[in-house]
């Protein structure tokens, strides 16, 4: 290869440096990548192994795993052998299927070519497109092909049903394939053949997977140069997720059983030299089945990433060297201070990113299923309003716990927020980036500051929501609540509320103690300012001393818009006629490129801003909420978090902060599979969190979903920085539409036994969070 002499001094330095100096360089590079608040962390992909096919028309004398026919049952494993495994892994929790196979076998065995002419094949590439297609579709596995060297026209037909592909480059040197090398008699070996495979990948836009194998007859210089020629790949293409280095493991039966491997200072010096050579955003990563004696070693070379780990099958190209259990893995990484997280085949930053020509439009969907906030992968199976019980428990919200240190940078910011220092928005996303002992921690400091700021009582309101209509001239992409035109097929028929009804339900609610009336409906095309100023004066005249708690920011709009009267006006008329707060949704998310995407024609986030804030500025008092886990990303919140807090130092009208997370199950845009499962687990433990700290000196209370979260999700919550349960509801139906499992209204003594569970009294509030007198208080009269 030509190198340039910047190049060729690179490999001298990394060559002759000790070696302590090029590890400690190379974790310093991995500590560095994408600025100081990026996330320490290593991950690993949960896979099956599935191995098509044994057969390859090459014959490198290292490898077991390749064979001739007459050793197999078959030249490739059924369908239903691929489905059967594909299931397999999907039970124990696995989200990549690996189709691991040899070269076009077909070019070289009858065998191969008769087997799949009889069943419509030409080729083996085409039977893996067959073949991840149905587990794909069938497992919701998301494929990652290692087919070989493959034709750009190749990779572009793997697209649709493969998330990411692999092909080892394994070295630039062309004297491995003379005789008496390694890869003598492989002409698929040939560097320049893999290289031009490669950016066949890069130009068909599919994320990909490359790497080095060491030890096999190559040279130290030769190793760097192989990195140098990925470096080279990637900058013009962007394709590559990670770089593996593999150590070169003798074979019994094999020609190379003999051959000396790489010494462990020469392995750890190419890690090291992997992480130095290759841009920040290419993974590098070592196999730990090889190397399982040396993890701790390797963490420290500045690897950050463990590959494909399975829990099903044995790793069947190296099946001597079982996979580590991860549990012991986890432990290892978090004694470095790298919490290890389960990501994609696919890696996170081409999953959360605005360029979608990283994945194909078919197998989007199956992605999005798979991922959490930050492209990486869910936690669990769980999401919001589903019935199971949420995997946290409320002694330990985040699951199990293995100890390691926390970063100084973290407590600096952990403590700017405890003294009510307003945090960047840089800040923000690192706290909710957190995971392992550093998520810990900022749990812990959320609920040490709800005790401080809330104290030890967890509040709720007696109330009773009434949605007035269902029917919507707006088209969001999220609700599953609104009926249009263009909308059919969920749990209800459009209907519209009379004023005779409205009343009614009021007056049922004051007879069953309720202190608020919550009312919100769709924007009716027949609505005006003066409907909503009747349903008010319906609500105050059966019930003069309930507290009306009505009309989101967009229905305040709405309604000053065909009065034609300023929104000041409106709404300090609505204030006259006795409202006395507003319900802070339709926030959604205050970022207008998503606001684009869910909801184009709702208000920008300025004019929410503005109608929030002119609320506040006429007497009129408001809740604020962000609707989070669909299309946006961790940036997007601490953006809606940082401009609740200047809304609020500005105007101080915000009562409490609501954490909606979405639920998906009948959400337009997640059935369209246009978005993520609502968040997960951890996503909805941290946002109460992490809200509580960037909101701390700005707003007061942090308010948990039950609807949302189910009971138990929601005094798990409460010892996260949570100091309130909302309200008992009575008919809430928003999020039953979306398809939420948990009931439409909740008992007094459901929510105490949720106080009692984090070792806290339950108190009745007001709306605005005064003492309602002669109600009780963990069992007592206050």
């Amino acid at each position: 290869m030509n190198m340039t002499s910047n190049d060729s001094a690179l490999v001298s330095r990394l060559l002759s440096t000790p070696l302590e100096a090029i590890l400690a360089e190379a974790r310093d590079r991995r500590g560095a990548r994408g600025g100081p608040f990026t996330p320490a962390r290593m991950t690993y992909s949960p896979k099956v192994f599935i191995p098509l096919t044994r057969l390859c028309a090459d014959v490198c004398h290292y490898c077991t795993f390749a064979t001739t026919p007459s050793r197999l049952e078959q030249p490739y494993l059924t369908p239903e052998q691929v489905l059967d495994i594909a299931r397999a892994g999907a039970a124990a929790g696995c989200k990549e299927a690996l189709f691991t196979l040899g070269d076009a076998p077909e070019r070289r065995y009858a065998a191969a070519r008769e087997w799949l002419a009889e069943r419509g094949f030409s080729r083996t590439v085409d039977y893996v497109r067959h073949c991840a297609e149905l587990v794909l579709n069938e497992t919701g596995l998301l494929p990652h092909v290692n087919a070989g060297v493959l034709e750009e026209e190749d990779y572009r037909m793997l697209r649709p049903v493969s998330a990411s592909v692999g092909l080892m480059l394994e070295s630039v040197s062309a004297r491995l394939l003379n005789k008496g090398e390694a890869h003598h008699g492989s002409p698929d070996k040939e560097p320049a053949v893999r290289m031009a495979s490669l950016a066949a990948a890069g130009r068909a836009r599919v994320p990909t997977t490359s790497g080095i194998l060491i030890g096999i007859g190559e040279t130290p210089t030769e190793r760097i140069e192989s990195l140098i020629a990925l470096r080279d790949l990637h900058r013009q293409h962007g394709h590559l997720q990670e770089v593996i280095v593999q150590n070169f493991c003798p074979k019994p039966g094999t020609r190379m059983a003999e051959a000396p491997e790489a010494s462990e200072a020469d392995f750890l010096r190419t890690v090291a030299a992997a992480r130095i050579v290759l841009p920040d955003e290419v993974s590098v990563q070592a196999p730990p089945n090889l190397n399982d004696e040396r993890l701790a070693e390797l963490i420290d070379a500045g690897i950050d990433d463990w590959g494909g780990i399975s829990p099903v099958t044995l790793d069947h190209v190296n099946p001597e060297a079982p996979w580590p259990e991860v549990e012991r893995l986890e432990a290892i990484c978090a004694r470095a201070g790298l919490p290890l997280v389960e990501r994609l085949t696919i890696y996170p930053r081409f999953v959360a990113t605005d360029d979608s020509s990283w994945l194909d439009p078919a197998i989007r969907p199956a992605v999005l299923k798979l991922a959490d906030a930050e492209g990486l992968a869910r936690d669990s199976e769980w999401s919001p309003g589903v019935a199971d019980p949420a995997p946290g428990t409320v002694h330990a919200p985040l699951g199990r716990r293995h100890e390691g240190p926390v970063a100084a940078r973290l407590h600096r910011i952990l403590d700017r927020a405890a003294s009510g220092t307003g945090l960047s928005e840089d800040e923000i996303v690192a706290l909710f980036a957190t995971r392992g002992a550093a998520a810990r921690a900022v749990v812990e400091a959320a609920d040490a500051l709800r005790a401080e700021v809330s104290g030890e009582a967890v509040t709720y309101v007696v109330n009773r929501n009434i949605n007035y209509t269902n029917i919507c001239t707006h088209a969001c992409s999220f609700c599953a609540f609104s009926k249009t035109s263009i909308k059919a097929g969920f749990r209800d028929k459009p209907y519209n509320l009379d004023l005779a009804e409205i009343a009614e339900r009021a007056r049922e609610a004051v007879e069953r103690g309720a202190t608020e009336v919550c009312l919100q409906g769709g924007i009716h095309p027949s609505y005006t300012g003066e409907t909503y100023l009747a349903i008010l004066r319906a609500v105050k005249d059966a019930c003069p001393d309930l507290h009306v708690h009505a009309f989101s920011p967009l229905e305040v709009s709405q309604g000053a818009r065909t009065l034609g009267m300023a929104v000041s006006d409106y709404l300090a008329m609505l204030r006259d006629a006795g409202l006395g707060s507003l319900p802070g949704t339709a926030a959604e998310i205050l970022c207008d490129d998503i606001r684009a995407r869910i909801c184009p024609d709702k208000l920008t986030t300025r004019e929410w801003l503005d109608v929030v804030g002119t609320a506040h500025r006429v007497g009129l008092p408001t809740t604020s909420t962000v609707m989070f886990g669909h299309l946006e990303g961790t940036a997007h919140w601490a953006r809606h978090l940082s401009a609740l807090r200047d809304l609020q130092l500005d105007t101080g009208g915000i009562t409490e902060f609501v954490p909606l997370p979405l639920i998906h199950m009948e959400a337009p845009f997640y059935r369209r599979g246009q978005s993520r499962k609502g968040p997960t687990w951890r996503e909805a433990v941290m946002m109460h969190s992490v809200a509580r700290l960037a909101l701390n000196g700005a707003i007061n209370s942090i308010q948990c979903s039950w609807v949302k979260l189910g009971m138990d999700g929601a005094a798990a919550v409460l010892a996260a920085g949570a100091n309130d349960l909302g309200g008992v509801l009575m008919n809430e139906s928003i999020s039953r539409a979306a398809g939420a499992a948990h009931g439409q209204d909740v008992s007094v003594d459901e929510l105490r036994a949720a106080a009692v569970s984090v070792g806290r009294v339950l108190k009745q509030r007001t709306t605005l969070y005064q003492d309602v007198k002669g109600t009780e208080v963990a069992g007592e009269l206050a």
